[in-house]
């Protein structure tokens, strides 16, 4: 790669390349930068200095010596790596404070969950849809055992039918019931119902060849902080019966309601491990709002999101350009943060930071899930 400049930043280390002789390392609170474009245009030659992302398997995103937030992946959905994407992202979350948060409510709530899952006859996690691996809690299987499990992957509204695809032919592949649902609108909570008490249909058979009266299917919902487990209770039950709100550790308390005379749902809280290792997700986590607000810092966060909108073939700098009306070719994400602060919102970098993710979260850059399944041997549940 020849010499470099090293430029520590919050949300990456940034290669300014030089063509003198070696040049050594520095430390920067931020790295030089050229005044934004305000132009959505095709961007001019590049001169000899560029920047450059350090992490994945390349010395820079796209395995050049410019750091362009253009679509150099072509417009094909099948030319993008993920791995390639998860990769970066694990080197973009070194520098950055760990995102960890767990409330005091969560560690009563799991004991008294790990009690309640001895009652269950079926077991439903919820998942976000955008983030199916990163909302999978390390510890479920462990907890669950052999108990019969239904995985609902709500938020379907948020993905694109390619994500969704990707991951229901994941799940059949591995013989997993999964069902896709919008908690807002009520879709997939019916399914969800019916196929809690098919699969817990061995219960009143044991019972009555055993003389005893059917009893309701007892099925318990589980998962993380805002996933859209009581949206979906409501909406099953077409009435508010559990507290449900868009921010993460609404639901305190465990809450048994009944569907009908066959079927008893628990909602539950949000249950999340007490320590996140996995800062890659944690982030992913914070992106989607699935995580507490005050465990991150909004400007490192979007950092983030930019710079993994911008390697999304679907996405890239001509949608952020569009919607900002800021160029943010050869740009690290913190920089162009702190540029959109400095365009509409008085030097605000929280705000800039904010908008966002507010934008990402309303589906203002499209609908896009941040995970893909892992290649054939590498996954888990």
């Amino acid at each position: 790669m020849g010499a470099h400049l090293l430029v520590q930043m919050s949300s990456g280390l940034c290669c300014l390349n030089k063509s003198s002789a070696a040049t050594p390392l520095i430390s920067r609170p931020n790295p030089p930068t050229r005044p934004f474009s305000t132009v959505c245009a095709a961007s001019p030659s590049q001169p000899t200095s560029t920047i450059q992302i350090v992490g994945g398997n390349n010395s820079g995103w796209y395995g050049n010596n410019n750091l362009h937030f253009s679509n150099t992946f072509g417009s094909r959905e099948e030319e993008f790596d993920w791995s390639d994407l998860d990769n970066d992202l694990y080197h973009w979350t070194k520098t950055l404070r760990p995102v960890q948060w767990y409330p005091g409510h969560i560690a009563k709530t799991e004991k008294e969950l790990k009690e309640q899952l001895k009652l269950m006859d079926v077991v439903i996690e919820v998942r976000d849809a955008r983030i199916p691996m990163s909302t999978s809690h390390p510890q479920m299987d462990a907890w669950l055992g052999n108990r019969k499990r239904i995985l609902v992957l709500n938020r379907e509204d948020m993905i694109s039918s390619e994500d969704r695809n990707a991951w229901a032919t994941y799940y059949a592949n591995q013989g997993t019931k999964v069902v896709f649902a919008n908690g807002k609108l009520g879709m997939g909570a019916l399914k969800m119902g019916r196929l809690a008490k098919t699969l817990a249909a061995g219960v009143n058979i044991k019972r009555k060849a055993k003389g005893l009266l059917p009893r309701p299917v007892r099925a318990g919902i589980v998962g993380y902080p805002n996933v859209g487990k009581s949206s979906l209770i409501n909406r099953l039950l077409k009435r508010r019966m559990c507290l449900a709100a868009p921010r993460p550790g609404v639901t305190r308390v465990l809450k048994w309601v009944r569907f009908g005379t066959d079927l008893e749902l628990l909602d539950s809280p949000g249950i999340i491990p007490m320590r996140i290792s996995d800062q890659s997700a944690a982030i992913k986590l914070a992106i989607c709002d699935d995580i507490g607000e005050r465990s991150y810092d909004f400007a490192d966060v979007a950092a983030i999101l930019v710079q993994m909108l911008t390697k999304f073939p679907s996405v890239g700098n001509s949608v952020l350009c569009q919607r900002y009306k800021l160029d943010a070719d050869s740009h690290c994400g913190k920089t162009y943060v702190q540029q959109l602060a400095n365009h509409l919102f008085n030097g605000d970098s929280n705000q800039a930071a904010f908008r966002i993710l507010a934008d990402f979260r309303k589906g203002k850059f499209g609908w896009h899930a941040l995970e893909r399944p892992p290649k054939e041997g590498n996954g888990s549940f």
